[in-house]
């Protein structure tokens, strides 16, 4: 389930609560009665492991670029060994 973060529009107040995504808002500060407006926060959220475009696609295509550059850098030093010759 995820936690919500309201905070109150009198008293300033944040609260925290656990809610099904399905549940109601919730409308009046426990503390001043006052009105609470939902907030949105960053999350600690984050993908590890096999399976995540960090992990995996993105490493393979840095990989093909590099062996690219690298069959380049061995052609260039071809055609300029040939040119000087």
């Amino acid at each position: 389930m995820p936690i919500y973060e309201y905070q109150c529009t009198k008293c300033g107040c944040r609260v925290e609560m656990m809610q099904k995504i399905t549940d109601e808002s919730l409308q009046t500060c426990p503390s001043c009665k006052g009105q609470l407006r939902r907030l949105m926060s960053l999350t600690s959220f984050q993908l590890k492991g096999t399976g995540w475009y960090a992990t995996d696609y993105k490493d393979k295509k840095e990989k093909k670029k590099t062996k690219a550059e690298k069959g380049e850098e061995k052609a260039d030093k071809k055609s300029e060994k040939t040119s000087t010759a």
